[in-house]
């Protein structure tokens, strides 16, 4: 006997995915969703690959994606094995933009670190207090 797959509502996807209800429906409205499936009330349905697909696309939108480059890297992957060497290009390209990011956050956390280490200095007494923006007493 044949297993019948499983089937998720909207509601149910959302909580599986952590998608809004709001985004899922953009999602399938603007056709990132293929293959939308309809239960027997015409209510949108989805299944364990569709949930996996709907992650991907979340991440898709995390590396910073707009919805017309997740279209594209869509159409890629209905093409097939194929495409693969493009979809990789694709990613490649958001892998750098995101190491120049990742980069750039590092830098900004070391200087909040350093920030807050001078600032506790200070209050502890162990450095004296300067500014760049304005005169203080220790600037003799």
């Amino acid at each position: 006997m044949e297993k019948t797959k499983e089937l998720y509502s909207m509601k149910q996807a959302c909580e599986k995915t952590g998608l809004t209800y709001d985004t899922l429906k953009f999602y399938c409205n603007e056709g990132l969703v293929p293959n939308v499936k309809r239960n027997k009330n015409n209510y949108r349905v989805f299944d364990e690959k569709d949930i996996a697909w709907i992650g991907s696309l979340q991440c898709l939108k995390n590396c910073g994606m707009s919805i017309i480059e997740m279209k594209e890297y869509l159409d890629l992957c209905l093409k097939g094995e194929s495409s693969i060497p493009d979809r990789q290009e694709i990613l490649e390209v958001k892998l750098k933009e995101l190491e120049h990011k990742k980069q750039e956050l590092q830098e900004s956390i070391d200087y909040i670190h350093w920030k807050q280490k001078f600032y506790e200095d200070i209050l502890t007494e162990k450095k004296k207090y300067y500014s760049n923006l304005i005169a203080t007493k220790n600037d003799d």
